[in-house]
């Protein structure tokens, strides 16, 4: 059954679209500050063009009805698949040793930063037709299928960073969709228990080794312990207001590093202090708050579904992320959202923005 809704201006989310622009603004200050000692200015550039972009296409995205995502959810999850085969076959290795970006010259995407709207929207639909039966054990498997696929093409590469964050959007998507705690509660059991075999089996030596580093820096501290050791340095360094913006010493002085892209946050810290942390923590969290109110008062499941999935997906993102830099969560390469350097990263974060305002705009809204 077809649906169509006209594009209701004044159901459009002014407050999050503004919320956005002025993370996306934030990060390229911030990152102006982390590249100044490069005596090079293409990472402001790169991030303002693609802030740019990202900001036309969430407009784009805002205007289109939500509901045309759902018709196309099957070739989305087709060209989802085949991207992350392509990693494999033709990406490129980091410096964490996992491919997972495909080059074209100067110009290099990520696809599994594309993926998760990817997931997003096919697994909002796939939750939308089985809504009655999701705690039949043959929906629930086939669920669990359609995560599996790409968690297994995204742990070839292998990136567990990405794979975290696609296994907490469907555990909070199945949640909201009304999963039984029979099926939680021995499913976080078993993780539990299997986390052994995991660690033994599953994870390559480096990401064993992140972890050993997590619970003791010092046992690598001029290797990988360094960046969690001058990340916790930084931070703390910028007591409450911070030592001025560009005034960063373990910022500007080039002890922090990649401090541009994974270790932001500590930039942030060192230079506006404890007050400019919760501030951009704070501002990532009204975005986030803004996608769940818009889910809560939609009247359509699909876009609920997508609304929750973009917000666990932020969630994710900026726990891990500023986590990681005061040494609370284990280094994964997650980037903050909006205010990390890299171009794939920002334009797949706008355009999931884009998505949850197509929702606002196109839903009819219900008080919850």
């Amino acid at each position: 059954m077809k649906y169509k809704q006209a594009y209701k201006l004044n159901q459009f989310d002014n407050t999050l679209f503004l919320l956005t622009i002025l993370a996306g603004i934030f990060g390229i200050v911030a990152i102006y500050s982390a590249t100044r000692s490069l005596n090079s200015n293409s990472q402001v550039l790169v991030q303002t063009v693609s802030f740019l972009m990202g900001t036309f296409l969430m407009f784009f995205l805002s205007r289109i009805n939500y509901q045309t995502f759902g018709y196309t959810a099957v070739p989305i999850y087709i060209v989802c698949i085949f991207l992350l085969i392509s990693v494999l076959i033709f990406g490129t290795t980091g410096t964490w040793g996992a491919r997972s970006w495909i080059r074209f010259g100067p110009i290099g995407i990520q696809p599994s930063e594309i993926c998760k709207i990817g997931f997003a929207i096919t697994f909002s639909k796939h939750l939308t037709k089985v809504k009655e039966d999701i705690n039949k054990p043959l929906t629930l498997v086939l669920l669990l299928a359609h995560l599996a696929v790409l968690i297994g093409l995204i742990m070839l590469e292998p990136d567990a960073g990405s794979a975290m964050v696609f296994c907490f959007m469907a555990i909070v998507m199945l949640f909201v969709a009304g999963l039984s705690y029979k099926y939680i509660i021995p499913a976080f059991l078993l993780v539990l228990a299997s986390s052994p075999l995991i660690y033994f089996f599953l994870l390559s030596d480096y990401q064993k080794h992140r972890i050993q580093v997590f619970f003791n820096p010092e046992m690598d501290k001029l290797g990988s312990g360094y960046n969690v050791i001058q990340s916790k340095i930084a931070v703390g360094s910028g007591r409450l207001l911070g030592k001025g913006y560009l005034k960063g010493t373990q910022n500007q002085l080039g002890f922090l590093p990649t401090k541009h892209t994974d270790f932001i946050f500590s930039v942030i810290s060192e230079e506006l202090g404890f007050v400019g942390s919760v501030l951009i923590i704070l501002l990532l969290f009204l975005i986030i708050a803004r996608c769940i109110k818009i889910a809560q008062e939609s009247d359509d499941l699909f876009g609920k579904y997508i609304c929750v999935g973009i917000a666990a997906m932020l969630i994710f993102h900026t726990f891990e992320n500023a986590g990681m830099c005061i040494g609370l969560m284990p280094v994964t390469g997650i980037p903050l959202p909006f205010i990390s350097y890299g171009g794939t990263s920002l334009v797949t974060n706008m355009i999931a923005i884009g998505i949850v305002l197509s929702v606002s705009s196109h839903s009819k809204k219900t008080r919850i």
